[in-house]
Order: C-alpha cells, then structure tokens, then sequence
C-alpha cells in the first residue's frame, strides 16, 4: 500500500486560490519550485506508482508538493 500526498495542484477545488491573482501569488510563494502543479503532474506519480517500475515501494508516501514539506515552521495558516 501506497499513498500519494499533493500539495497545491491546479484543480476546480482549488478554485478560491487558483483564480485570485494575489491569493495564488502568495500560495506559491511558499512552494520551493515556486509553483502549484498541474493535475497531469500528480497523475504521473499514480501512473509510476502503478507501474513495473514501482514494484519494489511499498508502504511509502509519497509527497508530491514541490518542496513544501520542507518547510515545517509555517506560523500562519496561508493554505485555502
């Protein structure tokens, strides 16, 4: 068993972020990459993790956020 943990992706959930051009701006800001990432990006991890070429994970998360996770000293709630 395996899971996949994204972070800010580019979504109709995420619409109250991903519209607004300062809400989004400062969302990202705390993103290494410095960008949210596409629903494509994170359905590549399920297509790995479903693959041959994962046949020896298990047990794993898999956080696929850009860097975020590390950061662990967030302060304020910025997050929609």
């Amino acid at each position: 068993m395996n899971a996949v943990a994204p972070g800010a992706t580019i979504t109709p959930i995420n619409a109250s972020w991903k519209d607004d051009p300062t809400i989004r701006k400062k969302v990202e800001s705390h993103i290494p990459l410095g960008r949210s990432a596409s629903a494509e990006e994170i359905a590549g991890v399920f297509a790995f993790l479903a693959s041959d070429d994962a046949a020896y994970i298990t047990g794993q998360t898999l956080y696929v956020d850009g860097g975020l996770t590390l950061h662990t000293d967030f302060k304020n709630n910025w997050s929609s």
